[in-house]
């Protein structure tokens, strides 16, 4: 199959087939410019993300990192940076393997297809001089065929006619040998333009033509195997960089193994533990006996252990829970014991306190000085 033979009279044709071909292999290379700017911009917004959620340094979220869980995220992160580095690959390789090789190829091809073309027209435009020499000398012949049938026929009616002189007939006679003499010539170049436009034509068919549209069919088909390459490195450039972006979904997945709920459970202990015990059970107050209700000498009274504790209202201080926002938070018992003054200073600061210090200082009956050596030291 070759398109010199098979296609000897479609040189139009051909030529809007090769641009169309250029054309195919320049939307390839901006579909391929457009694949790699979508990777620049794919591999910034992913570094943008792992940016954005990295932990700020000597910040609240960096103690947060302590957890094996917010490690495993944070290597998530890191891995998330190296997976936006292998984008950039895949745009650099697509820019250097593919865009920048078929832009100069393009190029080339331009100046090839044009060449071919120009050689083309050029064998057309003599193959039509010569047409023209040979429809020239075509209608000059006949033109001298026409004159010399003509001057022969007056030649012949001067000779005929008796009342014609000799001389008039030797003219006659000799301007139609002239014709015919220039008829003879006509048709000699006639026959030699013929000749040699036959021989310039079977070599514009079969020789100049078929050589042109040879060259073309290489060309075309050598611009349908750099597209059919182009294709498969786009194909390579993907498949390059697939082992590291496994390795870095790899490290993802080691790292969300890592993760040791037991682990981070125990550090939620260590850092929120307070130290206190479980408050004990509350006693039964019975509100039905009136001495309960006002302030009396039985409010001074020991504790389960034998130690003397002050009561007011009949309320323990020691069991009040230590995360009922309405109490003050209760020391923890690795703290030192506060000293006596402290608590003096707390118990007059208290309004049920200060009456009983009061009824005190009057000598009444609802806090007996007496009753006071028996506060804890």
């Amino acid at each position: 199959m070759s398109w010199g033979t098979e296609l000897w009279d479609q040189f139009d044709n051909l030529e809007k087939h090769t641009q169309w071909g250029i054309d195919i292999l320049e939307k390839y290379i901006k579909f391929v410019k457009e694949r790699t700017e979508i990777e620049l911009s794919y591999a910034k917004q992913l570094r943008n993300l792992s940016k954005k959620y990295q932990p700020k340094k000597n910040s609240k979220e960096e103690e947060e990192y302590k957890y094996t869980a917010c490690k495993a995220f944070l290597s998530t992160l890191n891995e998330l940076n190296d997976y936006a580095g292998q984008h950039e690959v895949i745009s650099e390789n697509m820019t250097s393997q593919i865009t920048v090789d078929l832009v100069r190829y393009v190029q080339e091809l331009k100046q090839e297809r044009k060449s071919n073309f120009h050689d083309g027209r050029k064998a057309q435009q003599h193959i039509e001089t010569c047409w023209k020499q040979l429809e020239s000398s075509k209608r000059r012949f006949e033109r001298d065929c026409k004159e010399a049938d003509r001057a022969q026929q007056y030649f012949e009616k001067m000779d005929a006619d008796i009342n014609v002189t000799k001389a008039d007939v030797e003219k006659a006679r000799q301007q139609a040998q002239m014709r015919q003499q220039m008829a003879e010539d006509s048709k000699a170049d006639y026959s030699l333009i013929l000749q040699r436009f036959n021989q310039e034509q079977w070599e514009y068919y079969h020789t100049h033509i078929p050589n042109i549209f040879q060259k073309i069919q290489e060309m075309e088909e050598r611009r349908i195997v750099r597209i059919g390459e182009s294709m498969k490195t786009y194909a390579e450039v993907d498949r390059q960089v697939i082992p590291i972006i496994g390795k870095c979904l790899d490290g993802i997945v080691k790292a969300a193994e890592s993760i040791d709920q037991k682990n981070d459970s125990q550090l939620v202990v260590e850092a929120y533990k307070s130290g206190f015990e479980p408050p004990g059970d509350i006693e039964f107050e019975d509100y039905t006996q009136p001495m309960k209700r006002t302030v009396s000498d039985n409010s001074l009274s020991s504790s389960k252990e034998g130690k003397p504790e002050l009561k007011f209202g009949g309320k323990s201080r020691g069991k009040l829970w230590p995360f009922i926002k309405k109490n003050k938070v209760l020391a923890s018992p690795k703290q030192q014991k506060e000293p006596l003054s402290h608590r003096f200073n707390e118990f007059m600061t208290s309004k049920p306190k200060i009456h009983c210090f009061r009824s005190l200082k009057r000598g009444s009956a609802g806090c007996h000085p007496g009753r006071l050596q028996q506060l804890p030291a």
